[in-house]
């Protein structure tokens, strides 16, 4: 009897393993399927590694000072050597104030992170909030003049968690269509009626702002400056249109906070409306030290209801201390001084200069974003190669992340960034771009 027992589980379990590995199979199928269409459409994603800190000069994996192999040709026209400077020089993050490899940035969390440890193990409802988590919050409201600010993981948290929590079925939100990815996904989750307006379109802003009016809370949202095409929201105009018609505003500050406007508090400081957006989002992750966190600031009643009910504050955990440490002493040093702003400023001023007299299409405003609008996407892909091979990191974009036909290479400037460096970068693009026949 035993022994029929064990037969009759082992045949029983036969067929439930070759129907798991028929699914398996599949699955497999179906994603070499998907891959393969990536790989064809010319979108594939690779991922350099850098073997450095993030800084303007880094260690590319394959690239000079990073391990494997790699030609690198000397530019024929350039008055700068490389042996000038150390690897390669990084024109593809974030790192407008050049902070996140501040002496001082990585000193607050190595301090921070002795005397609070590595994390916390815990959402913050539970235990998982420490002083320094409260400090930083209230750093942050203070920073850009408002009642009260919450954390997050990352600021696509903070997206994803404010409009769910705050709109329900009776409100509507009207969002520009080239809004971040982030603010559209938060958008989906909202039960909201939702509205969106052509790219920086005012007129038809209005028209969406007319047909919402039957809706209890209106809530304008827009990114504050644009990543993909630098370009900033005319958020004068908006304030006026959502004044005139009962609306909010939300502001996605995450390409603003740090070094837009006077004293580098974003796009509504620079507009002179600080006093007209009701919310705003940003990130620790690019300006303010590049570790990691996001948050929401504004009124306090909103604040605490996004700690009642904003589902990746509520079931995420809290932000580990070495990154609020970080992110604490970035802000520390915006406020003390806006002389790295300056600087900003003045080396994304000499780089667009400089590529437009060459003969280059830089789109958007004096953003330290600054597309270089080339058209065609194996054009881009081929331009930013050439462009590594000259010692010169940049990344080039094609459809789906930008329209089709609005093929670019995006080049983000940084404090830190020499004279020497924005030179170098600008000599690479005009040999290149005439041995690909983007210039004459």
């Amino acid at each position: 009897m035993w022994a029929g027992r064990v037969l009759h589980a082992a045949l029983s379990r036969a067929p439930r393993e070759s129907r798991a590995q028929s699914a398996l199979a599949q699955l497999r199928g179906i994603l070499e399927e998907e891959l393969e269409s990536i790989r064809g459409a010319g979108t594939w994603k690779s991922e350099r590694v850098i073997t450095s800190r993030q800084g303007p000069h880094i260690h590319v994996d394959g690239a000079p000072g990073g391990p494997g192999t790699f030609t690198l040709i000397v530019l024929s026209s350039c008055v700068h050597p490389l042996s000038s400077v150390s690897g390669i020089i990084n024109f593809c993050a974030n790192n407008y104030l050049g902070l996140s490899s501040h002496p001082e940035v990585i000193q607050a969390g190595l301090r921070t992170l002795k005397e609070f440890g590595a994390g916390l193990s815990s959402v913050r409802f539970i235990c998982g909030t420490q002083s320094i988590h409260k400090d930083l919050e209230a750093k942050i409201a203070r920073f850009h003049q408002r009642e009260d600010a919450i954390l997050y993981p990352s600021c696509f948290d903070a997206n994803t968690g404010l409009f769910e929590a705050l709109l329900t079925s009776e409100d509507a939100v009207l969002s520009d269509e080239l809004n971040h990815a982030s603010i559209i996904d938060g958008i989906r989750l909202c039960k909201a009626h939702k509205y969106r307006y052509h790219h920086l379109d005012m007129a038809d802003l209005e028209a969406k702002l007319q047909e919402a009016q039957k809706h209890r809370l209106r809530l304008v949202a827009t990114d504050g400056a644009f990543s993909m095409d630098g370009d900033i929201a005319p958020l004068q105009e908006i304030c006026r249109l959502a004044s005139q018609y009962g609306a909010l505003v939300f502001v996605d500050e995450s390409h603003a906070t740090g070094f837009l406007g006077a004293t580098g508090r974003g796009t509504d400081e620079l507009l002179g409306v600080m006093d007209q957006v009701t919310i705003i989002n940003s990130t620790l992750g690019k300006a303010l030290g590049g570790a990691s966190g996001g948050y929401t600031t504004g009124p306090g009643a909103l604040v605490s209801l996004l700690r009642q009910r904003a589902r990746p504050y509520l079931f995420s955990n809290s932000l580990p201390p070495a990154a609020v440490g970080c992110a604490s002493k970035a802000l520390d040093l915006l406020m003390e001084s806006n002389a790295i702003v300056q600087s900003m400023a003045a080396k994304t001023l000499r780089f667009r200069s400089q590529m437009e007299a060459a003969g280059f299409t830089i789109s958007g405003a004096n953003h330290p974003i600054c597309p270089v609008m080339l058209g065609d996407a194996r054009l881009a892909l081929n331009i930013a190669d050439d462009m590594l091979k000259r010692g010169i990191f940049v990344i080039g974009f094609s459809y789906p992340v930008v329209p089709k036909g609005k093929a670019r290479i995006r080049v983000q400037i940084s404090a830190v960034h020499s004279e020497e460096d924005i030179d170098r970068c600008v000599e690479a693009f005009v040999e290149v771009g005439r041995l690909h026949g983007a210039l004459p």
